[in-house]
C-alpha cells in the first residue's frame, strides 16, 4: 500500500498480482469504486517472461474492462510486445518515471465522475459516434443527479442566466464555404442553450444544402470558447428532459454526420465544448496562445459536447481520460503532438 495525501491508500500490484486479482472473482467488489480500493494500479515490467499467453492476455484485458473502478498501469519505456498490448487495456497509463500522485487524487476528488468516465470511454470504443454520442449522454445526465455534481452547484452558485442581446452566432455564406463565427467575446463565447441552438441549426443548415462544400468555423475575442456557460449549469428542469433535448438539439450530433469538408481555427481558451466540437472536424487549425482543457469530472460530470466521442478517435482512450480526470491544461505544441490539432499557425 502506498499513501498519498488526500488519497485513500492505494496498493501498487506487480504483474503477477495484477493477473490473479484480475482472474478472480472477488475483484469486482474489492476493486470497486463504492465498496472496495477504488482503483486498481500495477507496475509493469518490462518483460512479462512468458506469463501472458495469448488466454491470459485475452482475460486480463476482458477483466479490465469490467472492473467498477479506473485503471491505470504504470509503463517502462522498452516494454515488450505482450506488456504493450495488457497496457492498451488500461484506462491511464504513465511512464514508469511519473509520480501519479495528481491522477489519485483528482480521482479521490470525484469517484463517482471517474468511474462514469472511464466506463463510458471503454463503451464507446465498441460504438459508432452516434450510439458514442448517446452513451455519452445518458451518462451526463445521470451524473447531473448525483452527490458530485450537487456538491460543486452548492460551492459555484452562478449568476441568474441571461438572454443575450444580440445573436451569439455569425453565419455568412461565401460562395459553396458556410463560415461560422462565435459572437460572444464578452462571455468568451460560453457555450449556452443560445449558442448551442443557433450551431445545431447552422450544422442542419449544411446538412440539407448540397451547395455548401466547405464548413469554417472560429470566434471572436480573447477566447475561442471558455467551455459551458456556468450561469446555466444545473438550470434543466430534470436529467431525464436534458437528456431528450441533447438527442435533438446536440450539434455534434449534427456535425459528425455532415459530408461537407470542416475546419476550425482555435486560438485562446478552448475549454470543454471549445475543443470537443472542434475535433470532429476534419481539420483544425490553433494559434500558438492556445490552450485545451475538460475541466467536466472536476465538476461531477462527464465531457458533455461530444468529447468522450471526439477526442478518443483523435488522441486515444487513455489520454482522453487523463485530460478529463485531471482537468489539466495543455498547450498547443503538445496538442498538435498527441493529434488533437492538425496545423499551428501564427
Amino acid at each position: 500500500m502506498i499513501g498519498v495525501p488526500g488519497v485513500r491508500e492505494a496498493r501498487i500490484h506487480s504483474l503477477p498480482e495484477a493477473l490473479a486479482r484480475l482472474c478472480s472473482p472477488s475483484a469486482q467488489e474489492e476493486l470497486a469504486t463504492l465498496t472496495g480500493e477504488g482503483i486498481l494500479w500495477v507496475d509493469l515490467p518490462p518483460e512479462d517472461q512468458g506469463r501472458l499467453s495469448q488466454e491470459i492476455l485475452e482475460r486480463a484485458l476482458a477483466g479490465l474492462e469490467r472492473l467498477a473502478c479506473p485503471t491505470l498501469a504504470r509503463v517502462p519505456p522498452e516494454a515488450n510486445a505482450a506488456i504493450e498490448a495488457l497496457a492498451e487495456g488500461f484506462d491511464l497509463r504513465v511512464d514508469a518515471s511519473e509520480d501519479p500522485s495528481l491522477l489519485l487524487q483528482a480521482i479521490d476528488h470525484a469517484p463517482l465522475a471517474s468511474l462514469a468516465l472511464v466506463q463510458l470511454l471503454r463503451h464507446n470504443v465498441h460504438c459508432d459516434l452516434h450510439q458514442g454520442l448517446i452513451a455519452e449522454s445518458w451518462v451526463y445526465s445521470t451524473l447531473q443527479a448525483g452527490p458530485e455534481f450537487r456538491q460543486w452547484r452548492a460551492d459555484h452558485s452562478g449568476r441568474v442566466p441571461q438572454e443575450p442581446e444580440r445573436p451569439v452566432l455569425r453565419v455568412e455564406r461565401q460562395g459553396e464555404e458556410l463560415a461560422l463565427t462565435l459572437d460572444h467575446p464578452a462571455r468568451h463565447n460560453a457555450f449556452g442553450v443560445a449558442l448551442r441552438d443557433a450551431l445545431a441549426e447552422a450544422f442542419r443548415l449544411a446538412a440539407t444544402d448540397d451547395s455548401i462544400h466547405r464548413l469554417v468555423m472560429q470566434a471572436e475575442g480573447p477566447s475561442f470558447c471558455s467551455g459551458g456557460d456556468l450561469d446555466e449549469f444545473g438550470h434543466a428542469p430534470d436529467p431525464a428532459t436534458a437528456h431528450a433535448i441533447r438527442s435533438t438539439r446536440h450539434p455534434a450530433r449534427i456535425l459528425c454526420g455532415l459530408p461537407q469538408e470542416s475546419s476550425a481555427k482555435l486560438h485562446g481558451a478552448c475549454i470543454g465544448a471549445g475543443i470537443e466540437l472542434p475535433a470532429f472536424m476534419t481539420h483544425v487549425a490553433a494559434r500558438r496562445n492556445s490552450f485545451f482543457a475538460l475541466p467536466e469530472v472536476g465538476m461531477g460530470l462527464v465531457p458533455g459536447a461530444g468529447g468522450t466521442v471526439s477526442l478518443p478517435r483523435r488522441i486515444g482512450r487513455q489520454r482522453t481520460a487523463r485530460l478529463a480526470i485531471t482537468g489539466e491544461r495543455i498547450d498547443a505544441v503538445t496538442a498538435q503532438q498527441w493529434g488533437l490539432v492538425d496545423q499551428l499557425i501564427p
